[in-house]
């Protein structure tokens, strides 16, 4: 060996975003001169440099080239100490090669943000925006989610309520907001609310967005009903109060019409006046005509009726009708065919779709906002069914992997693509449960299911666009 090395210091810190230098010193210990090439390695040489490169040494002398430490302040530094090394490499002499090794420690930091999507939600009963939570830092975080309004006028339902982000990943909780009142009648209303990200020993970030609370029925329907209450009592008003006597126009008309005497023998004649002879009572008066009676069985002419329609089937597509109508943003919905059972309600935005133990013959899928879907389902025994032929649906309209046939197998896989964002699948798979969360790239084909070389039956999906 004709190479003496040292670092000054061996070991040092240096902050993402900072920087920090160590010296290293060569000696040429051999008899001849001799130039020596100098490269970093390990897992710091991305954002290590030396300077100068290169160094000429005579024998027996002594050089110094500088290490300088760059990390970026980015999740790539992560926190923590690194070992580097130095590849000496002799220009006479190269085998030789000599690699000094130090120490690095990086220094944590911690970014936090925080995003709605969307911002602003409508609807009656309830709202159901997504906060996206985004660690960029160099070290994981620990954080809890609440949500507060002036007024106290919103619940939050946040699921979850704690997450763990690990350095350059992010974290999607689920909010539903759902206002204390109702509004029956009359305009929108516009409600601003906060989303907060809590740590220990660091302020909380807030994220405003807005809650468009609808009324369940429009104004002028509220102002009709109250003109159509007001004229009602007052026409009950006015029929009480002026309603005809009928019972007293009855015992007055004979009185009028006894001004022509009935013919009969004249009364005796006396002296002393007859007392008043009674007035014979009169019968009651009898209506003009009978009331006609009622056809049996309470039909009309429209034949007593006829049956009601049967109501619509619930499929993905309406329900993700359903969800556009009241939220805004990009939405999946879907449900599962299961034999025996048939197909279950549907379910969106990441809701478990399906029953562990219990195998799924089709499933039924539709988005909005993605400018259509596009799939098809996997029989891994058999390989693809008419795996030229895929399935396409646009925007709020059913899409149909497998089949729900008794005679055909279950499910054991899909892929899947939308044409606009991307879509996130995780299955649950017979023996292996859930395989974890795989995400498209934009415009491209994801495959979900059993392994291949497994033939294992897909039992519960969840999907998120």
């Amino acid at each position: 060996m004709s190479l003496w090395t040292s670092l000054e210091p061996a070991s040092t810190t240096v902050d993402p975003g900072g920087s920090a230098t160590v010296l290293l010193r060569v000696r040429n210990t051999g008899d001849i001169v001799d130039a020596y090439r100098f490269e970093p390695v390990g897992d710091a040489a991305a954002w290590t440099t030396v300077e100068p490169p290169l160094l000429r040494l005579y024998p027996g002398t002594t050089g110094t080239v500088e290490l300088t430490f760059a990390p970026p302040r980015t999740p790539d530094a992560t926190a923590g100490p690194i070992p580097y090394a130095v590849r000496i490499t002799p220009t006479e002499q190269r085998g030789a090669v000599t690699v000094p090794e130090g120490n690095l420690t990086v220094t944590p930091f911690t970014e936090v943000r925080a995003e709605l999507v969307p911002p602003t939600v409508k609807g009656w009963f309830r709202g159901r925006p997504q906060l996206a939570v985004d660690n960029l830092g160099n070290t994981r975080v620990t954080a809890s989610l609440s949500g507060g309004d002036s007024g106290d006028r919103l619940t939050y339902d946040l699921d979850p309520g704690n997450v763990q982000i690990e350095p350059g990943r992010a974290a999607f909780v689920k909010a539903t907001l759902r206002p204390q009142q109702i509004i029956w009648f009359g305009a929108k209303q516009e409600q601003p609310y906060s989303l907060a990200v809590r740590r220990s020993g660091a302020e909380p970030v807030d994220v405003a967005g807005t809650f468009v609370q609808r009324g369940v029925l429009p104004g002028w329907l509220a102002a009709a009903l109250g003109l159509l209450l007001a004229v009602t009592i007052a026409f009950v008003t006015i029929w009480l109060t002026y309603r005809p006597q009928m019972q007293t126009a009855a015992r007055e008309k004979p009185q009028e019409a006894g001004k022509v005497e009935p013919a009969g023998p004249p009364p005796p004649a006396s002296s002393a006046p007859s007392p008043p002879a009674e007035k014979p009572e009169e019968p009651a008066e009898k209506p003009d005509k009978e009331p006609p009676a009622e056809p049996e069985g309470g039909g009309g002419d429209g034949g007593g009726g006829g049956g009601e329609e049967e109501p619509e089937e619930e499929t993905a597509a309406t329900a993700v009708r359903d969800l556009a109508g009241s939220s805004e943003g990009r939405h999946i919905c879907y449900r599962v065919f299961v034999q025996g059972e048939g197909w279950q309600t549907p379910v969106c935005d990441g809701a478990e779709a399906g029953t562990a133990g219990t195998a799924i013959k089709a499933l039924d899928i539709a988005v909005s906002d993605t400018q259509g879907v596009t799939g098809a389902g996997a029989y891994v025994g058999e390989g693809w069914r008419n795996g030229d032929q895929w399935e396409n649906a646009d925007d709020e309209e059913d899409m149909v992997l497998g089949s729900t046939e008794e005679a055909d197998p279950a499910l054991q896989g899909f892929t899947l693509k939308v044409f606009d964002g991307a879509v996130c699948h995780d299955t649950y798979i017979k023996d292996r449960q859930w395989t974890g969360e795989t995400c498209t790239d934009p415009g491209d084909w994801k495959y979900g299911g059993s392994p291949m070389e497994e033939n294992l039956q897909l039992e519960s999906v969840r999907f998120t666009v």
